[in-house]
């Protein structure tokens, strides 16, 4: 059946209005999504200004995380905060990650009573966080422990003589840029290595020792990489208590917290760019675009977040 050129022209109208209606749709669609990050910015108040009781989740791997180091250092600064609870969830991560955070956590607990809340696990630099705290609560089967340091070094030597592949080097010193993951490892390069993981190791035995009821020689015999549950660790004297936050909350009124406090959480506070590409907002408009929605916390269910870690390690990683 021929098609006459009113109807052509009537198909090309309608597949305008419908071009119109779709951009419209997408327009109001973004606006609403970019006001709904912007509110979602505005009104992200990380504390408030009632006297309350703070809890700080440190969660995951540890690294240096600044937005981490400043939330603690607001919450010392912040008047309302009478007490303060670290809910922490972590398998450790690396060295300096932990000595920073640490360190922050000492000065906040100069200022304000704090409490360290163990979830499901507290190992390596998650315990050493932990230690920092006037007190540790942990749950009867929660996982605490693994007191020690390591370095993981990738060898890729088999695959690249499997491929044909060398490596070429010209460079000042034999132990310049070693261990490399492109050569075996030497002797003197693991001695090298050998040198620094026991001097951390000596490093985080001490503070251990410092901010646990033991002396050295029981803390040497704890630090072996061993982890324990919550209910060895407590005869073991790593942890303080069994419970969970209403136990945490108990000890800071019996350092004369006002028991009707209202325990609140002080969450990160996130930029524009982090709602779209890492929160549910983001994963709504990927899923709109037709994109997968794999954000970072797919990585870390994954485990792949600790392939990117980098230098000395106090990481309990059990195998798989």
């Amino acid at each position: 059946m021929p098609i006459n050129a009113d109807d052509v022209i009537d198909r090309r109208r309608l597949r305008r209005k419908l071009t119109f209606w779709r951009i419209v749709a997408i327009t109001v669609a973004a606006l609403a999504i970019i006001g709904t990050a912007f509110w979602s910015l505005g009104s992200g108040v990380s504390g408030t200004g009632a006297a309350h009781i703070a809890k700080v989740r440190i969660e995951g791997t540890i690294t240096e995380d600044e937005k981490l180091l400043k939330r603690l250092k607001d919450i010392r600064e912040s008047d309302a905060v009478k007490g303060v609870i670290l809910s922490i969830d972590s398998p450790g991560g690396t060295t300096v990650g932990g000595e920073a955070i640490f360190n922050s956590v000492r000065e906040l607990a100069k200022s304000k009573p704090t409490v360290a809340q163990v979830g499901t696990l507290a190992a390596s630099a998650g315990y050493m966080i932990a230690s920092a705290a006037d007190q540790i609560v942990a749950r009867q089967s929660s996982i605490v422990g693994s007191i020690g340091v390591l370095v993981q070094l990738p060898n890729f030597t088999g695959a690249m003589e499997k491929l044909g592949i060398s490596v070429d080097e010209v460079k000042s010193s034999p132990l310049k840029a070693e261990p490399s993951p492109f050569n075996p490892t030497t002797e003197p390069e693991k001695a090298m290595l050998r040198s620094m993981i026991m001097d951390s190791y000596d490093w985080f035995v001490t503070l251990v020792d410092e901010r646990r009821p033991l002396d050295r020689a029981q803390v040497l015999a704890l630090a072996d990489g061993s982890i324990f549950t919550g209910r060895q660790a407590l005869q073991r004297k790593l942890v303080d208590s069994l419970g969970g936050e209403e136990e945490a909350k108990q000890w800071l009124v019996a350092k004369g917290v006002d028991k009707d406090l209202e325990i609140i959480e002080w969450k990160p506070r996130q930029t524009t760019a982090e709602l779209f590409m890492t929160s549910s907002l983001g994963r709504k408009i990927g899923a709109a675009l037709g994109l997968p929605a794999i954000d970072e916390s797919l990585l870390k269910e994954l485990g792949l977040d600790r392939i990117f870690l980098d230098g000395l390690l106090s990481v309990w990683q059990p195998e798989t």
